[in-house]
């Protein structure tokens, strides 16, 4: 049975955020620099997910925030420098429809999270470059990962919310099959 192996297409994925800032508004960023591959042994329920993210690619749009995020307070990016996916079950939950059960790792906490995932489908694009793309979602308590620096507001409530919703727009190149003995 041949394992194939997909490598994260860069230029055509996006991991992006969102938490609540000041209770009523959202705050929207994402990640610029990753790496990741999947390993699909025939059915996806039979996939493995390993995406290793550079914390300090963090990016809201507002660089005095972004420098925050990267300090002791939130990431500590000189300490803990990746951000880590590792995927440990996939299930069918529906056609086309995944949970990908794994462990996520932020600085020294690590912690399963499940990713609803939606696979969009599998191609060959004009180069004839097989493709494999999908949409995963998941929300996390930033508190369970360290990430507690807050604020408390004047009219009530804190600066930054505990919830982050994050969202992954992936396409994937099929990069080698590796034949495994029987």
């Amino acid at each position: 049975m041949s394992i194939e192996t997909w490598k994260i297409d860069t230029a055509h994925t996006s991991i992006g955020f969102t938490v609540r800032h000041m209770v009523v508004a959202r705050v929207h960023g994402r990640f610029s620099r990753y790496e990741g591959r999947l390993f699909v042994n025939g059915d996806l329920t039979n996939a493995q997910v390993e995406v290793k993210i550079d914390a300090a690619s963090i990016d809201t749009q507002v660089d005095a925030r972004d420098k925050h995020l990267r300090s002791p307070d939130f990431f500590d990016v000189a300490a803990f420098p990746r951000v880590i996916f590792r995927s440990r079950r996939v299930v069918a939950v529906g056609q086309e429809h995944y949970r990908v059960v794994g462990d996520l790792t932020i600085k020294e906490f690590t912690r399963e999270v499940v990713l609803d995932a939606e696979f969009l489908g599998r191609l060959k694009d004009e180069s004839g470059t097989e493709r494999l793309a999908f949409i995963a979602r998941t929300s996390i308590d930033r508190k369970d990962f360290g990430l507690t620096w807050n604020k408390a507001l004047e009219t009530g409530g804190v600066l930054v919310g505990e919830r982050i919703d994050i969202e992954l727009d992936v396409q994937a190149v099929k990069a080698v099959a590796v034949e495994k003995a029987a």
